[in-house]
């Protein structure tokens, strides 16, 4: 067995109406076709758990799920579509930053780039039906692996130099989004009708962070398994090591 696994923690999904934890398999397969070894946390926002969890883990996936808490981004609920999970926003916050202290690689999906967003100073749409309404659809019917509308790569970001496309066509299924992104990140991508889709946080060795939703195309789309290789090569390597910063097998 090849030794060099890492150890990805993985955020739980969670049903407060069913008092349960629950995972997506697409995000933990793939995690294991691109090399890592998922490892779904448990709920809890104890710093000391959490520490000897982070402990144990080479990076971390944010994955999707409930809005994040207008309050972390000092806003006021606007209306009843938002619906959050403080347990779940306060545990993030403790991995997240652990996560930025050791310098672990980070991928957030849909929640978690708005997430990451949040947590480093920047805002949300918090409704795009009654913010920034659009003829471009994110919030897609099934099948979630097709996909529903394009975005333009910048070719001065690290998803460009990994993907060498200036557009991609993409799936999507979320009503908040990136408004005002933090000083700390960087925009990667963005959709026709200007709603930021991917970014990044160029002081980091790989926090970043996409709105739409790999672990459904995965099988499928080319792109959406690059993002999760180069995701699991990162928590390979050795972050002294400032050479190949992308992944180019």
């Amino acid at each position: 067995m090849n030794q060099n696994l890492p150890i990805i923690g993985v955020m739980p999904l969670v049903d407060e109406e069913k008092d349960s934890l629950w995972m997506l398999p697409g995000y933990l397969d793939s995690i294991f076709e691109a090399g890592g070894i998922p490892v779904v946390f448990p709920l809890t926002s104890d710093p000391n758990i959490i520490s000897k969890l982070m402990d144990g883990v080479q990076g971390i996936l944010l994955t999707g799920g409930q809005d994040v808490n207008p309050v972390l981004y000092g806003e006021r609920v606007i209306n009843d579509t938002v619906s959050f999970c403080n347990e779940r926003d306060s545990m993030e916050k403790t991995v997240f930053k652990n996560a930025l202290e050791k310098d672990l690689p980070v991928l957030g999906i849909c929640r978690g780039i708005q997430f990451i967003n949040a947590f480093l100073g920047g805002s949300l749409y918090q409704d795009i039906p009654c913010q920034k309404p659009s003829s471009v659809n994110h919030h897609q019917s099934p099948p979630y692996d097709k996909p529903v509308h394009k975005v333009s790569v910048s070719e001065e970001s690290s998803l460009y130099n990994l993907i060498k496309k200036n557009s991609l066509s993409v799936n999507s299924y979320h009503h908040q989004a990136v408004k005002e992104p933090a000083d700390t990140l960087k925009v990667m991508a963005v959709s026709e009708d200007g709603i930021i889709e991917a970014v990044e946080m160029p002081e980091k060795r790989f926090v970043w962070g996409v709105q739409w939703h790999p672990e459904f195309s995965h099988k499928v789309d080319e792109e959406s398994k690059k993002i999760f290789k180069e995701f699991v090569y990162q928590c390979k390597r050795d972050k002294t090591n400032k050479k190949n910063k992308i992944n180019t097998d």
